[in-house]
């Protein structure tokens, strides 16, 4: 699978997964814009790492949670590029806690980033994929979003909304060969688990028939496959990279 010629816009891009799947669509042969939040030294390293692969690569800052920024971020991509041909919905945040102590402020910020930005930055790069005629839209829900997970209402009800808008948002341009899909990582090794309590990390590893964790580069492959021009046949679908979690 090739993506010679094509560009790609990830949001989250600065690091863990985000990082991951922009070096991944790099390695495959695509331009890549990393969008990032508030680190831009991150953002810059994860450049650095796809220019390394001979393919074109810059940071772009904006707050996927503000519509505007969206659309801006969207406009100076093509700007400096001509066209969007990937969209990666990556950018997520969690703000865990327990049902009836979780604090009103810290479910609407993680539906602001998660489902609002998908949201945002699906509906501006679809203005653009409608004029080309093509497109690839990828966005990245959780196991969480399938199954719940205590502690975990906001991101759960977040991740479950993306997998909601996929499927709407692949039947409404699916004719113009726009494919919406979504990927659902399981217990990956990233910086957010990296810092969970160690007994914590083991229960939730008897829950994965595979016994590990997933590293990021594996969620990116899955990421990279529904990117291919390849995949024209295959919207409006949820994979779930877990090591069998959701079985």
């Amino acid at each position: 699978m090739s993506l010679q010629e094509n560009v790609a816009l990830v949001t989250g891009g600065s690091r863990g997964i985000g990082r991951a799947i922009c070096v991944e669509l790099a390695r495959q042969g695509a331009a890549v814009a990393v969008n990032y939040a508030g680190n831009r030294a991150a953002a810059e390293e994860t450049v650095q790492l796809c220019r390394e692969l001979g393919v074109e690569a810059e940071a772009f800052q904006a707050d996927v949670a503000d519509p505007a920024a969206c659309d801006a971020l969207v406009a100076a991509v093509k700007e400096r590029w001509g066209r969007l041909d990937i969209l990666v919905n990556n950018a997520g945040i969690a703000r865990d806690g327990l049902l009836m102590t979780a604090k009103e402020e810290d479910f609407a910020q993680t539906l602001d980033t998660n489902l609002k930005g998908a949201y945002f930055c699906t509906k501006a790069a679809a203005k653009v994929m409608l004029r080309q005629k093509y497109g690839r839209i990828v966005c990245l829900s959780s196991i969480v979003g399938l199954r719940g997970n205590p502690g975990q209402t906001a991101y759960a009800a977040s991740k479950a909304g993306v997998i909601g808008l996929v499927k709407a948002a692949a039947k409404e341009l699916a004719g113009r060969d726009i494919t919406v899909n979504a990927v659902a990582p399981g217990f990956i090794e990233t910086d957010m688990t990296a810092v969970l309590p160690e007994k914590a990390k083991a229960a939730m590893l008897g829950t994965v028939p595979k016994g590990r964790p997933g590293s990021p580069q594996e969620v990116a492959r899955a990421v990279a496959f529904f990117a291919g021009r390849e995949c024209a046949y295959i919207t409006g679908q949820v994979l779930c990279v877990d090591g069998g979690m959701a079985v």
